[in-house]
């Protein structure tokens, strides 16, 4: 399948597309970010990459080491906000980062509040987080779903992923596997 690459800018690892700005964590989102994984709703998927966060205290705990994490390794890996530009409120976060147990696949990933379901905002920015990897040289992305996660399955899909199976291999959960390779993507520049 290919898809058609999205449109975005990259200035010091904030990347903007025409809905979204995707930027590093800040410590003061701490209650934003509790509002998508202190949510049951979205961290009953995470486990056990990541647990639901029981209060806004733990959740800046968590920013503390995400901020910390930031530009430690060549890939390009990360955790970023999702804000909403035409609001600038913090719908979310996306990541990029190598998959366990041994690190040689890379995981992309997304997160929403639930009042920002349903808009395509996890899908645009799980588009253009994966021509971020493939802009830093990284060949191809995989997303890791629960089976019954048919929203994170549908997204994948809308990303332009498509399903590879099911492992055990990550996390030591059965998994649905989606990858996006850079050929997949139509011949339009990065």
């Amino acid at each position: 399948m290919t898809i058609q690459p999205a449109t975005f800018e990259v200035a010091d690892r904030v990347i903007t597309t025409a809905r979204l700005r995707m930027r590093p964590w800040r410590l003061d989102d701490d209650l934003a970010a509790y509002g998508v994984f202190g949510d049951e709703r979205v961290a009953r998927w995470l486990a056990p990459a990541m647990e639901l966060v029981p209060d806004a205290e733990a959740m800046r705990a968590r920013l503390v080491e995400w901020v910390a994490a930031e530009g430690l390794t060549e890939r390009p890996t990360g955790r970023w906000a999702v804000e909403e530009l035409s609001t600038g409120r913090v719908v979310g976060g996306v990541s990029l980062r190598p998959l366990p147990p041994h690190g040689e696949d890379f995981e992309i990933g997304w997160q929403l509040a639930p009042e920002a379901w349903g808009q395509g905002f996890a899908s645009e920015a799980g588009r253009v987080l994966a021509q971020f990897a493939f802009r830093h040289g990284e060949d191809e992305v995989f997303a890791v779903v629960r089976p019954r996660n048919t929203r994170g399955a549908a997204t994948a899909e809308r990303v332009g992923m498509e399903w590879v199976g099911e492992t055990e291999k990550y996390y030591g959960l059965r998994l649905q596997v989606f990858r996006l390779r850079k050929g997949d993507l139509a011949a339009a520049p990065l």
